[in-house]
C-alpha cells in the first residue's frame, strides 16, 4: 500500500524525466503498481483511512510521484453532474482536446508539492484520452471540466512537467482568456 512516505517531492529528479512506456500487455508488477496508484486516491478519499494512514487525500496520483519512471496513472474524481469518473491507465495520452480553456479557480495543488502555488493553471476545458487499461484493453475517454483538468495534471507528470511550470510567473492570477473558471 502506498504511504505518504512513498510519494517523493518536488525536487526529486524522477519528477522531471519523461516516464517510460509501459509494454503491452502489462506485467503483473506493472499491473500491481497501477492498482496501488488507484487504491491510494480511494483511500485517501475515505477520511477514515486517510487519518489511519495518514495519507494527504489526492484526486490523481501519477507513477512517477512514487518514484517509478513508467506511463501509468490513476484518478477518481467527481464530474460536473456528480458521477464518479474512476479510471487507472497505461501510457495515456491525450489524443483531442477543444480550443476552449479552463482552470480552476482555486489553483492546483499536488502530492509532491508540500507547499501553496497560487495562480491559474491553464488547461484544455475538454480533452479525449487514449490508454491501455488494468488488463492492456484499450480505452477511449471523453472527459470535461475538471476529469480533463486531472487528467491533464497528471499526464503532465509523466512528461516531467509540474503543474506550476503553467502559472504566468509575472502574473499569477492573470485572467485567462475565453476560459471557463471551475470552482472546487
Amino acid at each position: 500500500m502506498i504511504t505518504m512516505s512513498d510519494i517523493i517531492r518536488e525536487g526529486h529528479p524522477t519528477l522531471r524525466e519523461v516516464a517510460k512506456e509501459v509494454k503491452i500487455p502489462p506485467s503483473l508488477e506493472d499491473q500491481e503498481t497501477l492498482k496501488s496508484l488507484l487504491e491510494y486516491v480511494k483511500n485517501s478519499q475515505d477520511p477514515e483511512k486517510a487519518a489511519t494512514f495518514n495519507l494527504r487525500p489526492g484526486i490523481g496520483i501519477a507513477a512517477p510521484q512514487i518514484d517509478v519512471s513508467k506511463r501509468m496513472l490513476a484518478i477518481r474524481v467527481t464530474n460536473e453532474k456528480g458521477e464518479l469518473i474512476e479510471e487507472a491507465l497505461f501510457n495515456p495520452k491525450v489524443i483531442s482536446h477543444s480550443v476552449e480553456q479552463a482552470y480552476l479557480t482555486s489553483g492546483e495543488g499536488c502530492l509532491s508539492v508540500d507547499r501553496d502555488v497560487p495562480g491559474f493553471v491553464p488547461r484544455y476545458r475538454k480533452v479525449t484520452v487514449k490508454g491501455f487499461d488494468i488488463n492492456g484493453q484499450l480505452k477511449t475517454l471523453k472527459l470535461r471540466g475538471l476529469p480533463a483538468i486531472v487528467f491533464q495534471h497528471e499526464i503532465d507528470h509523466l512528461n516531467g512537467i509540474m503543474f506550476y511550470d503553467h502559472i504566468n510567473q509575472k502574473d499569477p492570477f492573470k485572467p485567462i482568456e475565453n476560459a471557463v473558471a471551475i470552482d472546487r
